[in-house]
């Protein structure tokens, strides 16, 4: 197979040849949205152009929006590895569709019943269950991290799992440090109590290769604006799970969980972006001739994470020889098969805003805040603080911007006066 081509793959973004006071722009901002290719946006636009029509119609326009949102449907159940097209469900975004079903697995329950969340994980897996534990009378248990390395405490879960225990909430990675979770040997221990799980799997779509049926939970939600595709989300339920819920929906509604009028034309981008996926591991991976989709996607998932943890070496390596930056997470070599490519970082004299918009003044896009992992950043001490500065490395960077940013970064540190060596706040 051919190496993997990064300059190739940047000229099917047309983003990334935007420039920002005559210098190429650098994004960083993978995790908060990534850049998509030119055969998404054709997807969307060829949809207005050929198939904009409403859902049932018996005519030329509708028929076409049917099947697009169709394919969309077993586009994504080939992406996670769904044993059937009707277990994905579309909605807003992950955030949004999480609020909709807990109504109905929230339905399920009984008060006193127990719902484990993490400290680590988004607020899109937390708030809802909280609220719907609020309005049913419920019990919320919270799994604790390990605060060396930004780890979920795993020997203390077995103590927050009891007969009560209805539903684990985690996440497959961290949208903020980039901590991989076991999610597995989680769901393997919450079913165990008899639990269903809920996996948040929108920051590790865009880098790993995701099997619902390897991991065996009952509920998967992403959003496919974080791996190169239009805003939309998607929930995954495993069939005999989403049989038992009630619904809450207009009597009219053909499906139980999908309510109101689809984002047709988004759906035919969702496609294009697994397509695009798809491509790179026919081109680039280790994909064979003739392979299906689903294998060609986690193909091109094994591809993209191998480039994206080497640029990612080349990126830790020059954060801790920058003085007075403290890095959040794994940092142990020998243990970033545990870790996303995305870096949480402080520089002791400026707040995480005043580093990013000091890199924005240069063409450098990187995030800034919580970012929504409330929790973690209590946790840290870091939530009145400002949050962390949030470096997100995507497939479709390369060396010379990792250089780049490292080279504002110093300037930044020094600019600031900050001589202390960089701390290492990790395992």
């Amino acid at each position: 197979m051919p190496a993997f081509d990064v300059d190739a793959i940047r000229r099917r973004f047309p983003a990334l040849a935007i420039e920002d006071g005559g210098r190429p722009v650098a994004l960083f901002d993978g995790p908060g949205g990534t850049q998509v290719p030119s055969s998404v946006i054709d997807a969307v636009t060829a949809y207005y152009r050929t198939s904009n029509a409403n859902h049932g119609g018996p005519f030329l326009t509708s028929r076409r929006s049917d099947a697009i949102a169709h394919e969309a449907h077993q586009a994504m159940a080939d992406m996670l590895g769904a044993a059937d097209s009707s277990e994905i469900k579309f909605g807003a975004n992950m955030t949004s569709l999480t609020f909709h079903v807990s109504r109905s697995i929230g339905a399920t329950m009984a008060p006193g019943d127990e719902i484990v969340v993490t400290t680590l994980d988004h607020e899109g897996n937390v708030g809802p269950w909280t609220a719907i534990a609020a309005d049913r009378d419920l019990v919320v248990r919270t799994l604790d991290i390990h605060e060396a390395d930004c780890t979920l405490d795993l020997d203390q879960l077995d103590a927050l799992l009891s007969e009560r225990t209805r539903l684990v909430a985690v996440g497959w990675a961290s949208n903020a440090v980039g901590t991989i979770n076991p999610v597995a040997e989680i769901v393997r221990r919450a079913h165990a109590a008899g639990a269903w799980t809920y996996v948040d799997a929108v920051h590790a779509a865009p880098h790993l290769a995701l099997d619902v049926g390897a991991v065996e939970t009952d509920f998967l939600a992403c959003s496919t604006y974080k791996f190169f595709g239009p805003h939309a989300g998607v929930l995954y339920g495993r069939g005999e799970v989403l049989d038992r819920l009630p619904p809450y929906k207009v009597r009219p509604a053909e499906d139980r969980f999908e309510t109101g009028t689809g984002n047709f034309e988004g759906l035919a981008g969702v496609t294009a972006a697994v397509d695009y996926i798809a491509e790179i591991g026919a081109r680039y991976g280790d994909a064979v001739t003739g392979a299906s989709r689903r294998d060609q996607v986690l193909a091109g998932m094994r591809a993209i994470r191998a480039f994206e943890m080497e640029l990612y070496r080349r990126l830790a390596d020059g954060l801790e020889s920058i003085p007075g930056l403290t890095l959040f997470g794994i940092t142990d070599r020998t243990r970033f098969g545990e870790r996303t490519p995305t870096a949480a970082l402080r520089l002791d004299a400026l707040a995480p805003r005043a580093v990013a918009e000091g890199l924005g003044a240069e063409g450098i896009a990187v995030w800034d805040g919580d970012f929504y992992a409330t929790g973690l950043m209590e946790r840290l001490g870091l939530l009145d603080r400002g949050g962390v500065v949030r470096i997100g490395l995507t497939h479709y960077n390369t060396a010379a911007e990792v250089d780049r940013l490292l080279e504002a970064l110093g300037r930044i540190a020094a600019g600031a006066g900050v001589e202390r060596p960089a701390t290492v706040v990790a395992g």
